[in-house]
């Protein structure tokens, strides 16, 4: 796994009194800046989230979950907004991401396959005050002077930006054309509303999503079954998904039994995990399945890139 701040934190603290290692790092996660809460969504495995498509991010602990016995609490909460589009930077970067884009997915037709379907109107903001309106404007990307093209606009004009959406990698690559426009009513209020035009799938939110995950932090006693238990009872009764479990020390046999329950695995110390893995551009000579391209290896202690051990 990756060294962070937020590995030296938790390493830091855990070393401080390894009897409260629980408390020390439930610590960590209450003071956490959001470059640590990102560490323990993107230096995990598997990683739940990569950092460029990662907004802002807050954590709380001492979650009330029914049915949990003892504290009757999970340990932590992270949520943090997951990005789904970008807001074009400039028209000369657009104009050869959109060349380079046509080029690979052979579109012949340059900007007009990529606006071939339309998706219906969408509502940003309703019955906003204007410096509402503006907050928002700002908040999802726009310039102040793109704003104010926006909340000037005629009562039936729309203003057009290119955005991207991310592709099947997670990359930003996938562009999108964007009109949004300002409806005024008589109290003052204003609503903003846009309408996507794309080339195969529409982008699923406007910007980013709001997504939870549970954090356990693993005890030096433990069951295995206990443990799977209580994160999943947690899970199950708080409405979340993604779940990340923060330990000390795990077994690999461990590691790979939480991993194939969708729980990602963050190590608070050195502890050898093993990682994400792709055969086909590992660098581990004598390995049966270097630079195979079909193997159906997931996860491995040796894979290691230009013959730098991951």
């Amino acid at each position: 796994m990756a060294n962070s701040t937020a590995d030296s934190t938790l390493a830091s603290l855990a070393a401080a009194d390894r009897v409260n290692w629980h408390d020390h790092v439930q610590i960590a996660l209450a003071i956490a800046d959001q470059p640590v809460l990102k560490s323990l969504l993107t230096d995990c495995t598997p990683p739940i989230a990569q950092s460029h498509r990662i907004g802002n991010l807050r954590s709380s602990i001492g979650i009330p979950v029914a049915g949990i016995p003892a504290a009757g609490a999970a340990d932590g909460l992270i949520e943090f907004e997951l990005q789904h589009c970008v807001l074009a930077d400039s028209p000369e970067v657009l104009e050869q991401d959109v060349a380079e884009y046509s080029r690979l997915k052979g579109n012949r037709r340059g900007y007009l396959d990529l606006i071939r379907c339309e998706a219906d109107s969408q509502t940003l903001g309703q019955m906003l005050s204007l410096p509402s309106a503006i907050s928002l404007l700002a908040e999802v990307g726009f310039s102040a002077e793109a704003s104010r093209d926006i909340l000037n606009l005629p009562q039936d004009g729309w203003h057009k930006s290119w955005w991207y959406q991310a592709d099947e990698a997670e990359q930003f690559t996938v562009p999108f054309l964007r009109l949004i426009r300002c409806r005024r009513y008589p109290d003052g209020s204003l609503t903003l509303q846009y309408k996507d035009f794309f080339a195969q799938e529409p982008p699923p939110c406007f910007k980013s999503r709001s997504v939870k995950v549970l954090v356990e932090i693993l005890p030096a006693s433990h069951q295995f079954a206990t443990t799977l238990a209580k994160i999943n009872l947690a899970r199950q009764q708080l409405g979340i998904e993604q779940a990340l479990l923060i330990c000390d020390q795990i077994s690999d046999l461990e590691t790979r039994g939480f991993i194939s329950q969708g729980i990602s695995i963050y190590a608070a110390t050195e502890i050898a995990l093993p990682v994400q893995a792709n055969c086909l551009h590992c660098a581990t000579a004598g390995c049966t399945m270097q630079g195979n391209p079909d193997s159906p290896v997931l996860f491995c202690r040796r894979f290691c890139l230009d013959g730098v051990t991951a």
